[in-house]
């Protein structure tokens, strides 16, 4: 019984130590994606993240799995980022305008390609992951729609491809060249979305389906 005891003391520590390495891998792992895009050699993420590639290798079977688990993560952090919003705002076109700072800050731009080429839409838990962001984006706009301060002809669609947009490299520039200007533009973009409207939107608003349709 005691030899039973003392084996799981030990076994302790090194669970910790494993859950430890494999959250620095993943945040290495997003900011090395981030710099360099998807490709970036393995090697040099577990350099980053201060594991050995043996130890990279225990938590993730190849690239695909890697880039799977850190697109779900920056997922399921943009979402919790608009829920925080919802509860914590009392004025609903600050809890939009905080949602998208927030938001911008996850990088959505630059890890874009991995949503598309990480992931199996098909997946269950994709498909729930991505039905909480909607709920939780949808109601910060309604929100903010019935609140008088969201002109009406912005859809979801449009708010995340700006998001996306604006978070993403110049092509030809270094990562951090963005991050110099991302917030000033998301502001201008922001103001933009403030009811009156000044001007009339041409074609529709867009919806998330609609790029659903184009990758299919």
């Amino acid at each position: 019984m005691g030899g039973m005891a003392t084996a799981e003391r030990r076994a302790q520590p090194a669970r910790v130590d494993a859950t430890r390495n494999r959250e620095r891998i993943i945040a290495a792992a997003r900011e090395a994606f981030v710099e360099h895009g998807p490709s970036v050699p393995l090697d040099a993420i577990a350099h980053r993240a201060g594991v050995g590639n043996a130890t990279l290798y225990r938590h993730f079977a190849d690239r695909h799995e890697l880039i799977h688990v850190v697109a779900s993560y920056s997922l399921a952090r943009i979402t919790e980022q608009a829920e925080s919003a919802l509860a914590e705002e009392t004025d609903a076109f600050e809890a939009l305008r905080r949602f998208v700072h927030r938001a911008a800050d996850e990088r959505v731009g630059a890890l874009c390609s991995m949503l598309y080429e990480g992931f199996d839409k098909d997946d269950p838990h994709v498909v729930d992951a991505r039905i909480r962001l909607e709920t939780a984006v949808e109601q910060l706009m309604d929100n903010a729609r019935q609140s008088g301060q969201l002109r009406s002809d912005v859809g979801l669609g449009d708010l995340m491809v700006a998001i996306t947009q604006l978070t993403r490299p110049v092509a030809g520039t270094e990562c951090a060249l963005i991050e110099r200007y991302m917030h000033r533009h998301l502001q201008i973009f922001i103001d933009g979305l403030r009811a009156p409207a000044r001007s009339e939107l041409s074609g529709t608003a867009a919806r998330f389906e609609d790029f659903e349709a184009d990758r299919a």
